[in-house]
């Protein structure tokens, strides 16, 4: 049986119409100015190996302690962990 053909089904409130309301709400989502989670950010390589091992969390330079886990190459660069990295690399 499709989803669509379950006891609950859209019509009724089914999963189907839960999906597609969790959906909607992530896409409305506020994020606040400075929230870090629309960046990349900047952490040792030897850090990230380590996280895609164990899952543990990693450290950006600028505080934010995350699971790794998306691509960042879509997201532009935080620009805390860019002005820590450039003062360090002097």
């Amino acid at each position: 049986m499709s989803t669509l053909d379950e006891p609950g089904g859209p019509e009724q409130g089914g999963t189907l119409t839960l999906d597609r309301e969790l959906e909607e709400l992530l896409r409305e989502e506020n994020i606040e100015p400075g929230d870090h989670e629309r960046f990349s950010h900047y952490v040792k390589k030897d850090k990230i190996l380590e996280s895609a091992i164990t899952g543990k969390p990693v450290r950006a330079l600028c505080g934010k302690k995350w699971t790794p886990g998306r691509d960042p190459e879509k997201f532009p660069v935080c620009p805390t962990c860019k002005e820590i990295y450039e003062s360090l690399m002097g």
